[in-house]
């Protein structure tokens, strides 16, 4: 199992821009969702965006200690848009 904050901390070592929104689910600390905010993200598909989130949390996923996820990935100007409307 991790915590919200080592799976915000992953997505930052390897995306230190990142703003990161992570949220437990079931309470039981292996489903979670996480919104994604980064400059990465930009010029890159969907599928590509969460590959990048992915990656960085390749060994809690291969491990079993996050069994699900549900991301939402925005540019920071996506971002921006979304929190117009």
């Amino acid at each position: 199992m991790v915590n919200t904050k080592e799976i915000e901390a992953m997505i930052k070592a390897h995306m230190p821009d990142a703003q990161v929104e992570v949220q437990d689910l079931t309470g039981g600390g292996d489903h979670y969702q996480l919104t994604v905010v980064s400059s990465q993200f930009a010029d890159k598909g969907l599928v590509q965006q969460h590959k990048l989130v992915y990656a960085t949390l390749q060994e809690a996923i291969s491990s079993e200690a996050i069994h699900a996820l549900a991301i939402k990935t925005y540019t920071p100007e996506t971002w921006k848009t979304k929190s117009i409307c």
